[in-house]
């Protein structure tokens, strides 16, 4: 695959959008920003980037992997620039779709652990003051993707939470209830929010499953539209649970897991059937 890296913010020269190129055609395709995990502390494009981005690629879609700013590199806290990152990431999408061949209304968020977090938070927090102030004159949305992927996320700050990843999001490790709140995913679903796909093991002893059930108790609860699959056994981090990520560990080898891909690439090809 031909790719070339986008930097999205000069004062934050890590942030950087690898684009996977598709020359000489011109045919719109769905595209996939892959947010890979490591806590806001460190970026898995090893496991949770490349080798999901090259499944998208290979089923047809346009994909690129976004390397977000992370704890240790800046001296203030997070907050928002996340959230930013991935919104502007989108946004160069949308704006370079007759160049990219990007269907503007089929942009998805992937995003694994604290990178679902962040994907979830592309669709989530995309209107807040701070997100929308960062897109310019751009016209409101275009930061907004039009559904997630979302595979064992961190979701919540509160009583389930991976207080690591928030921790590291707000640089506070005693973070309140009230400062934990803003990151708390779940409390902030609108009926403006995007259809998602989720999916999360019973037995993650790092990020528990509450965290997607909390976020599938918020989507219900605004009527809105999601694909779940919550899977009876398996550790952390699964990424594509074969041969490909398992890293020689046989814990990290599970084919019905492994599923999960195939059925997020079936979702985004009849989006429109599964989600109005």
């Amino acid at each position: 695959m031909n790719s070339k890296v986008v930097f999205l913010m000069p004062d934050h020269p890590e942030c950087k959008l690898t684009v996977f190129l598709r020359e000489g055609s011109s045919e719109r395709r769905p595209t996939v920003v892959v947010c890979p995990g490591g806590g806001y502390g460190c970026v898995c494009s090893d496991r949770e980037g490349f080798p999901i981005a090259e499944y998208y690629y290979n089923a047809g879609f346009n994909t690129c992997i976004l390397e977000y700013t992370i704890v240790s590199q800046t001296a203030e806290k997070l907050g928002y620039l996340p959230a930013i990152q991935v919104g502007l990431a989108i946004k160069y999408m949308r704006e370079n779709a007759d160049e990219l061949g990007v269907d503007t209304e089929r942009i998805f968020t992937c995003g694994f652990s604290a990178g679902g977090h962040l994907a979830a938070s592309a669709g989530i927090l995309w209107d807040r003051p701070e997100v929308l102030a960062a897109m310019g004159d751009a016209p409101v949305g275009i930061n907004r993707p039009n559904g997630m992927i979302l595979s064992y996320p961190v979701i919540t700050a509160g009583k389930w939470a991976h207080r690591g990843s928030i921790a590291n999001l707000l640089k506070k490790p005693d973070y309140t209830e009230e400062e934990g709140n803003i990151f708390s995913l779940e409390k902030h679903v609108t009926p403006n929010t995007p259809p998602m796909f989720i999916w999360h093991t019973v037995t993650d002893a790092c990020v528990p499953v509450r965290n997607a059930t909390l976020l599938m108790d918020a989507y219900l609860e605004n009527g809105l539209r999601f694909e779940a699959h919550i899977f009876p056994k398996g550790p952390h981090g699964l990424a594509l649970a074969n041969e490909i990520t398992y890293g020689n560990n046989p814990d990290m080898h599970d084919l019905h897991v492994a599923e999960w891909i195939g059925l997020s690439a079936e979702w985004i090809k009849n989006f429109d059937r599964y989600t109005k």
